[in-house]
């Protein structure tokens, strides 16, 4: 067996570049365009408040958990690279998969969707525009990750900052001036169909989508025993925070019926009426740049998955898919490809419905992760972990049980998109088997560091 270590990637990001990665790859447009949505699921704001709680119990859970495991394998690929160790190969390859066909570039395109919507009701131009502006951004970030790791990087650090901006003063303004105080308020017009709290849930896991991808980059990452960890879990504490403190604001200053009239344009009707037009627009433009630091972050990380399965050689064309620039050292061919789908999906697809349907598929993966902190405990009992999830076993047992609540709860209501989740990783295994007897064929089998 040969074995081809992957020392070409360029180990240079520090404790602050990954944690404005988690926090700039989570805040993006999800707490700004679901507000009400999840207040029609809930039908009231109090639910509506609990179930963006629930959503980062969730995610802090899970956080801690898939901690453990990246401080034991700290490898590029994230949680592809996890499965692959804990599983075996072919779950490995199917949770790769179902990242780089569909989930991955979806998210993208869903961000580039939402800014492209944006931009134009905050600036007031030709909705015709729309689509050119979502695919000229997302082609504009993606040259962006042509160069070295150190410019996404600081560009995450400086997107993360900016649109901390916005953030502060929707905050402030709704805590110290809101008036509505619709806190214990329903919404009356759609009590027919509320309720549904686990459907809620599933949409504040779209804001808090992101905070696992920062592990993608763990062969990029200076001492990432510790430092992935501490990003993963500070990042995710931080959004958390900052998610209640902005929804709570939200319903302090907007009627709950008026938030469920306005859809995703609750945010900006706040922000114009509080700061008037050039403080709503100044806050407009924060919101657009906190999309596109997200967008940054799903770039930068979820062509590294593509770029390890390639270096395993699972992949069509994994000559190329696995090729580095030799002076930024970073995967250009994987980034050119994953921004292709994104764009198809942008001008041929419901991106944003595409990004729900993955939702249900990575959870499930989540889910055999957070098995697998047993799994390696029981296996290596006496190994000196990095980190060690803190109240072990409650903690990983409450990420696994409230994950399993929502993909019922997704089952349940939508079961249709489901099946084409589950047929979409599905098409994954002649892909995996084909390969598979490629390379034993040649008995040359590539594993990425």
């Amino acid at each position: 067996m040969m074995v081809k270590k992957d020392v070409t990637l360029n180990r240079s990001l520090g404790l602050w570049s990954a944690l404005a990665l988690v926090v700039g790859t989570i805040i993006g447009s999800g707490v700004f365009v679901r507000q009400a949505a999840v207040l029609d699921d809930t039908g009231s704001v109090s639910m509506a408040l609990l179930a963006w709680l629930a959503g980062g119990v969730m995610t802090l859970t899970a956080g801690l958990t898939i901690a453990e495991i990246a401080a034991q394998m700290p490898k590029t690929g994230g949680l592809y690279y996890y499965m692959d160790r804990m599983y075996g190969r072919i779950w490995g390859f199917l949770s790769g998969w179902m990242q780089i066909i569909v989930y991955g570039p979806s998210m993208i395109a869903a961000l580039g969707a939402y800014l492209g919507i944006l931009f134009v009701d905050f600036f007031g131009i030709d909705p015709a525009l729309k689509v050119p502006i979502a695919v000229g951004t997302v082609v504009l970030v993606a040259i962006l990750n042509f160069f070295s790791n150190r410019y996404g990087a600081l560009f995450a650090i400086i997107t993360t900052i900016c649109k901390l901006v916005p953030i502060a003063g929707i905050i402030i303004f709704g805590l110290f001036f809101g008036k509505a105080d619709a806190i214990g308020a329903s919404v009356s017009s759609i009590h027919g169909t509320v309720g549904n709290f686990g459907v809620a849930i599933l949409g504040t896991l779209f804001a808090f989508d992101g905070w696992i991808l920062v592990a993608n980059l763990g062969g990029e990452i200076k001492n990432p025993e510790k430092r992935l960890p501490q990003a993963i879990v500070l990042g995710i504490l931080s959004v958390s925070v900052i998610y209640l403190l902005v929804s709570f604001a939200v319903f302090k200053s907007v009627d709950a019926q008026k938030v469920h009239q306005l859809g995703i344009g609750a945010i900006p009707y706040l922000a114009n009426r509080s700061f008037g037009l050039i403080g709503g627009r100044i806050l407009s433009i924060g919101i657009i740049i906190s999309i596109i630091g997200c967008m940054n972050g799903k770039i930068m990380t979820f062509p590294r998955i593509m770029y390890a399965m390639a270096r395993n050689k699972e992949l069509p064309f994994s000559k190329q898919l696995s090729y580095l620039n030799p002076k930024t050292r970073t995967p250009i061919v994987s980034v050119i490809v994953t921004v292709t789908i994104a764009v198809i999906m942008i001008v041929f697809f419901n991106a944003d419905r595409l990004s729900e349907l993955c939702i249900f598929t990575v959870y499930c993966f989540y889910v055999m992760a957070f098995f697998g902190v047993f799994k390696l405990r029981r296996e290596n009992p006496d190994l000196k972990r990095p980190f060690n999830v803190p109240l072990f076993p409650l903690t990983p047992i409450i990420a696994i049980g409230s994950s399993l609540f929502v993909l019922i709860s997704e089952v349940m209501n939508d079961f249709g998109g489901v099946l084409v989740s589950l047929i979409i990783v599905a098409i994954g295994v002649p892909v995996f088997l084909f390969y598979r007897n490629r390379k034993d064929s040649v008995k040359d089998v590539v594993e990425n560091d």
